[in-house]
């Protein structure tokens, strides 16, 4: 297991802002990994996520919450 790391800064464009999340390198590795396999621009993807959070969710918990559940999906299709 990786040791744990501090989140850093991403920049991110939604909707034609300039906006920044932090995130841990995992995470952020993960997020890049699944807009690629889905065919999409991290920028795309950020989008995706954020137009589906809930105002009470900011969008970097929202991103890790992404991740988690396209991680959980796999884990569930392989058992």
């Amino acid at each position: 297991m990786e040791e744990f790391h501090r989140p850093r800064k991403h920049s991110l464009t939604l909707n034609g802002h300039r906006t920044s999340v932090s995130l841990e390198d995992p995470f952020w590795k993960a997020f890049i990994g699944i807009a690629k396999q889905r065919g999409l621009a991290i920028n795309e993807l950020a989008a995706e996520i954020d137009t589906r959070r809930g105002v009470d969710c900011g969008l970097a918990s929202a991103i890790r919450l992404y991740v988690l559940e396209s991680l959980n999906e796999r884990w569930v299709d392989r058992v």
